[in-house]
């Protein structure tokens, strides 16, 4: 694992500059994803429960909740986090009861906070993705549900050539093309708090998937920061 190719300042930034412009280039292009992810969280959720959104960008999923739905947005950039200020004042989200910057790689949740996280695109965009799922499944209760909507590369072939071969232009727009499922199995291996209940492919083309994990109820946080 290296964290060289993502630092959190670069990421900021990149994404302090997308944030006016955020919802019209990616809105209708990971709508799909995000629809499928809250349907999983919601189906999820029990009655009182609380979804934490992690990477929550402008907030355009939030709006997507029943009004029901108990919410807690976080994201690392302060342009993001002013687009869902805005965002909540306009539409009257009175279930958005916190809004926070927040690092995901270290947020400030007590553990076991959470019955479901959504991180809807954020993975792949975090310097260190494993510590980032590791704090996911961290302040997540035990039997909750972590839902993920990611980028995943090809690793080999054409693709994974190109992928390659894009990483410094993305990586200055604030997220990685190369990105392999092994790092995900890896990951849940040597975390051992988590079973995956879901890995499924999103059309088009499938280069995006959501994966759903659920925290073991008889896990504890000891070996996780």
């Amino acid at each position: 694992m290296t964290t060289s190719d993502l630092e959190n300042d670069g990421v900021i930034r990149a994404y302090d500059r997308w944030a006016p412009i955020y919802d019209l280039v990616f809105g209708g292009v990971f709508r799909e994803g995000r629809r499928d992810a809250i349907g999983a969280a919601e189906a999820a959720l029990p009655d009182g429960g609380r979804v934490l959104e992690v990477g929550a960008g402008t907030g355009l999923n939030l709006p997507l909740y029943k009004p029901t739905t108990r919410l807690v947005a976080v994201d690392l950039s302060p342009g993001m986090i002013a687009q869902i200020a805005k965002r909540k004042a306009q539409l009257g989200l009175a279930n958005l009861e916190e809004v926070e910057v927040m690092n995901a790689q270290a947020m400030t949740f007590t553990d076991d906070a959470f019955e479901v996280l959504v991180a809807n695109y954020v993975v792949t965009s975090c310097p260190d993705p494993e510590a980032a799922l590791d704090e996911f499944v961290r302040v997540t209760k035990p039997g909750g549900h972590i839902v993920i909507t990611t980028r995943i590369g090809a690793n080999t072939g054409l693709r994974g050539r190109i992928e390659k071969a894009l990483m410094p232009i993305t990586r200055r727009l604030g997220f990685r093309t190369d990105f392999p499922y092994s790092r995900y199995e890896n990951w849940a291996k040597a975390n051992g708090q988590v079973e995956l209940l879901e890995n499924r492919p999103l059309p088009p083309l499938g280069h995006f998937s959501i994966l759903t994990y659920r925290k073991t109820a008889n896990c504890n946080n000891s070996g996780v920061k």
